[in-house]
């Protein structure tokens, strides 16, 4: 990629102007070396600088090669290099992760093996998701940066969500039983983002500093969008609950169709938050994002680490996307029989268990970022991967199910959309001063307790006598 005089402006001062041959989407990942910055010692080179590959130093400027970032300086596959770099990760928290792939394999072969250890495939399968999410997300991060920048942007957007859309497609195929779990799934991912995994990178950060500042352009586009998308996914249930009067079968289906508009409303604010974010203001972000690339305490660290070949990429992916099918199909298949014969409410698994497994991958990496003071950089990750959970795989889910013909509605229970607004409601108020410290951080913890344990004794629709609507 060429210089632009902007960011030729920007190397050669301390203060960031617009790069105008980038753009910049939500969310980010300064850590790995995706955003342009200026070189310590390099003068006005348009990429970030990166180590020579084994750490020697190069003219006297601290190791540094003004070469294209995400280059490998390798072609084709090498084994070792190859599982040196993917278990390495991005980070020391994803590293401790990778630990746990053995369980890919075992939760894969017990599958087959031994079809009647229900519990145990379960366990086994559940533990193996987050080794196998790790790694996409890695490879896809890695990739992203061997492109040009706008496909780059939508590939990363693309496979940020690909567990959850997996998981969501596996259910749906499943047919009407699936339904409840799949509602309470969708806001239980909103509410592992905004309560458990923001209120870990407040603690994370407000643990090393007095508190942590963040720029309000993320802040309160993030959460401007979440309460316009959590308005749009209550606006059924609103309706449904409030005019649930007249023949049954005939309101059904006036509920169904409104929800069928509300997801093609909401996947056109999809394509619209991303050419704002990746087109139209691009600039602004860019600026802000550059600022924070910079607070990075082992940002050098980061840079000098070896880079994924193109083939490794694809191979990588392939590999960790099969993975996380295969291990989603058989997670799936397990949970009628946790809940029937462990009592286990259907509540408690889709508000709480799968969104905390398939975000597992995407909270360590913004909570590691918030430990590195990038406060910015954690921020666009969480409401980003908020935003496209309530703006692309809920409207993917349901025009999905439309056209099996499956009778996913946006139909939410009155509990699930109070505690979702409320969620949205308690965050934003946080996000307001544009500062951030532990005590917020416990707090929002506290509340995704607080809804867990409420999640654990909320009844099924059986339990209930059969009403409509239930969990």
């Amino acid at each position: 990629m060429r210089r632009s005089r902007e960011y030729d402006a920007y190397a050669a001062t301390s203060e960031p102007k617009y790069a105008s041959g980038a753009s910049s989407t939500v969310p980010p990942h300064s850590r790995h070396g995706h955003r342009p910055g200026h070189g310590h010692g390099g003068g006005a080179h348009s990429h970030l600088p990166l180590f020579l590959r084994r750490g020697s130093r190069h003219g006297g400027k601290g190791g540094l090669l003004p070469n294209r970032q995400g280059e490998s300086g390798r072609s084709g596959v090498h084994p070792w290099m190859f599982l040196k770099i993917c278990f390495r990760s991005a980070s020391s928290m994803s590293m401790l992760v990778n630990v746990l792939w053995p369980a890919v394999p075992a939760a894969i072969a017990i599958h087959f093996a031994r079809p009647d250890l229900h519990l145990a495939i379960f366990v086994l399968n559940y533990i193996a998701m987050v080794p196998a999410a790790n790694t996409l997300g890695f490879s896809a991060q890695e990739l992203a940066r061997k492109l040009p920048t706008v496909l780059g942007v939508m590939l990363e957007t693309t496979f940020g969500s690909v567990v959850e859309i997996v998981l969501f497609m596996v259910f749906i195929s499943r047919g009407e039983e699936s339904v409840q779990i799949i509602k309470a799934a969708i806001l239980g991912s909103i509410l592992a983002n905004l309560l458990l995994c923001l209120g870990s990178c407040f603690l994370a950060g407000g643990f090393r500093r007095d508190e942590q500042t963040f720029h309000e352009a993320v802040s309160e586009t993030g959460s401007g969008l979440m309460l316009v998308a959590g308005m749009a996914l209550v606006i059924p249930a609103a309706f449904a609950n409030g005019l649930g009067q007249g023949d049954a079968a005939e309101f059904e289906e006036e509920v169904l169709k409104i929800s069928r508009a509300a997801a093609i409303v909401l996947l056109i604010a999809f394509f619209v938050w991303v050419w704002y974010q990746a087109h139209s203001h691009h600039g602004l972000y860019e600026e802000i994002l550059i600022k924070d690339e910079h607070k990075d305490e082992d940002r050098h660290e980061d840079l000098a680490k070896p880079k994924l070949t193109f083939t490794e990429c694809c191979l990588a992916l392939g590999i960790s996307l099969a993975c996380v099918s295969m291990i989603a199909v058989f997670l799936v298949e397990q949970i009628h029989w946790i809940v029937e014969e462990r009592g286990v409410k259907d509540a408690f698994v889709g508000l709480i268990l799968i969104p905390v497994v398939e975000k597992a991958a995407e909270h360590l990496t913004a909570v590691d970022e918030a430990y590195d003071n990038q406060m910015n950089f954690a921020l666009s990750h969480v409401l980003g991967a908020s935003i496209q959970t309530a703006l692309l795989n809920t409207p993917l889910v349901v025009i999905v199910g439309w056209g099996l013909d499956v009778h996913m509605d946006l139909r939410f229970e009155v509990f699930d959309a109070v505690v979702l607004i409320l969620a949205i409601l308690v965050v934003g108020s946080f996000l307001r001063d544009k500062k951030s410290n532990y005590l917020e951080g416990a707090l929002c913890v506290l509340v995704y307790v607080l809804i867990a344990v409420v999640a654990f004794y909320y009844p099924n629709p059986s339990e209930e006598g059969g009403e409509e609507g239930g969990h």
